[in-house]
């Protein structure tokens, strides 16, 4: 580590320089050297957009496949019957049902990060919208959860897909790796996600597109990075 960004580091963990914009290589390494947990935290970046997410025209959502995957164990329901069923369990998925599914979910019993449906399932999935949207876990085909290809879906979901989506702040919030990841992974992480959601601007976004990111652990303070320096288009 450079000695000019160790010195930053030391006065950002001692908490005299919080509001200092540093290049993502600096974030990366303060996060790292400020994740003093007694488990392996998971590294986070959260990105301010320049959107009203309350106008449809706004909305910002996606999916992008992290190159060094999320370091996280993903729990997958698959909503399938009959030979689609079979093609996600042998995919790994951890729950496969249909109306005993819809029936558990009802019940309270959701066990999972991640859901997925094939799309002759949709009348089933549907009732649960209520329960599963407010949760983020809505199968949706605009982000690949809705699917004939069921197979795919789960082993992307297993393999380090994140699914993104701005909050009514007009924030997108999205866990990208673990402290324990080398600095460059994490690099190679956030870069991915940056790009996916500058990809997915929105045509009514006015203005400065990205705004802020920052950069924390889960138990660690932030760091706010200078926008250029992750090489997406602002």
């Amino acid at each position: 580590m450079a000695t000019k960004a160790g010195k930053r580091i030391r006065n950002l963990r001692d908490g005299r320089d919080f509001k200092v914009l540093m290049s993502l290589h600096d974030a990366v390494a303060a996060v790292k050297e400020t994740s003093n947990a007694k488990f392996d935290e998971t590294v986070e970046v959260a990105i301010n957009l320049g959107v009203d997410p309350r106008h449809a025209d706004q909305m910002v959502r996606g999916v992008v496949s992290l190159p060094h995957g999320t370091g996280k164990t993903v729990r997958v329901a698959v909503f399938a019957k009959d030979a689609k069923a079979d093609e996600a369990k042998e995919a790994g998925a951890d729950v496969v049902g249909a109306e005993d599914l819809m029936e558990a979910v009802q019940g309270g019993k959701i066990d999972f990060d991640v859901c997925i449906a094939a799309p002759d399932m949709m009348a089933i999935v549907g009732r649960l919208g209520k329960i599963l949207g407010p949760r983020g876990l809505m199968p949706n085909p605009r982000v690949g959860t809705v699917t004939p290809d069921v197979g795919k879906a789960v082993r992307d979901a297993k393999g380090g897909q994140v699914q993104f989506r701005v909050e009514k702040a007009g924030i997108i919030h999205a866990g990208v790796g673990k402290a324990s990841f080398q600095p460059e992974q994490l690099v190679d992480n956030i870069k991915a996600l940056v790009d996916a959601v500058a990809r997915a601007k929105p045509t009514g976004a006015k203005g400065t597109y990205l705004k802020r990111i920052a950069v924390s652990s889960t138990m660690g303070p932030g760091f706010k990075v200078e926008v250029g320096s992750v090489g997406a288009d602002a």
